[in-house]
């Protein structure tokens, strides 16, 4: 049984896709990341950089319990784990680590960093409005799905077969409208986001609490754990 350590988001949404598709039964243990739950003792020992999502697997390497925060981390460890989503040869997890870390290390932040200028910010008392932050982001995040609309030319998935790249990317790339972009010049990718969205996995990780989620006000944004100046 695996312990799934979670709260609604884009990089939520990556663990419970990938447990789903990979036939895994977990355990939820929610962690209100507006409440706060990510700074206590209890979840940073699971997590010691205070982010979700994080796993307990207590079946994990030499039948011992192992605790994995990260979620590129954990799509890997799962990934090597049951031998799916993570191609066949050592040339397609090259592939696909590629485009995993792109996800991780690029796609993400900027995308969340667009969420936060375009959506969070504006709500805040005062408001902060940053032209700047908000077209720097916006452009960045358009540049990176460019690059994801180029490589996915020709190919049903980001790396040919499905792979734990597309988990790891569909929900950040899903919020697309949110990101104030658009998908009139990016027929591959947009033609990519219907096909993951009808995969019953994805479906089901991405309705995981999904009555947890929901438009902030500016009221929420002042209370929420999320945008202190940390613990």
């Amino acid at each position: 049984m695996i312990d799934l350590y979670y709260w609604p988001t884009p990089n939520g949404w990556k663990i419970p896709i990938a447990l789903e598709e990979m036939g895994l039964e977990y355990n939820v243990i929610p962690v209100d990341i507006n409440g706060g739950d990510q700074f206590t003792d209890w979840f940073k020992a699971v997590s010691p950089n205070s982010k979700m999502p994080a796993i307990v697997d207590h079946d994990g390497p030499d039948g011992k319990p192992i605790s994995i925060f990260e979620s590129g981390a954990i799509l890997q460890y799962l990934a090597r784990k049951t031998g799916k989503f993570y191609g066949e040869t050592e040339r397609d997890r090259i592939e696909i680590d590629q485009w995993l870390f792109w996800q991780v290390g690029g796609l993400g932040p900027m995308a969340g960093q667009a969420h936060h200028f375009l959506v969070y910010a504006p709500k805040f008392a005062p408001p902060q409005d940053l032209p700047y932050a908000k077209d720097r982001y916006r452009t960045e995040v358009a540049r990176l799905y460019g690059v994801l609309d180029k490589q996915l030319e020709g190919k049903d998935y980001m790396c040919g077969e499905f792979s734990i790249a597309d988990i790891a990317t569909w929900g950040w790339a899903s919020l697309w409208r949110r990101q104030e972009q658009s998908l009139d010049d990016k027929p591959n990718m947009k033609a990519w986001l219907v096909r993951m969205k009808a995969r019953p996995a994805v479906q089901a990780g991405r309705g995981l609490a999904g009555e947890k989620r929901g438009e902030p006000s500016p009221l929420d944004v002042q209370a929420s754990a999320m945008f202190g100046k940390g613990k």
